[in-house]
């Protein structure tokens, strides 16, 4: 699975298997509209990929002060691309891991 067939199934309400990463499943479901969800789901994880993915979660929220903090966590800069790009990116990254 690629991550664009990820974000395709998910805007299309196709489920995500249940088996998948935790933090794909937060960027399942922030593609999907439910940024809430997204954010418990990472939340309760650990880790510099975690703190990429709440960093995107807190850019895509709008929260550039909140997405700053997580990013630094994370070890990284704040993404300088498109936010959909940097979702793409992130996902990429967790079905290669």
């Amino acid at each position: 699975m690629t991550a664009d067939e990820l974000f395709a199934g998910a805007v299309a309400g196709q489920a995500l298997d249940a088996d998948a990463p935790a933090l794909l499943h937060a960027l399942w479901h922030e593609a999907r509209g439910d940024w809430q969800r997204a954010h418990e789901i990472v939340q309760q994880q650990a880790g510099a990929r975690a703190a990429a993915v709440h960093a995107y979660l807190h850019r895509r929220e709008g929260d550039l002060a909140n997405a700053d903090y997580w990013y630094a966590r994370a070890g990284l800069s704040r993404f300088a691309g498109e936010l959909d790009q940097e979702r793409r990116t992130l996902a990429t990254s967790l079905l290669a891991a």
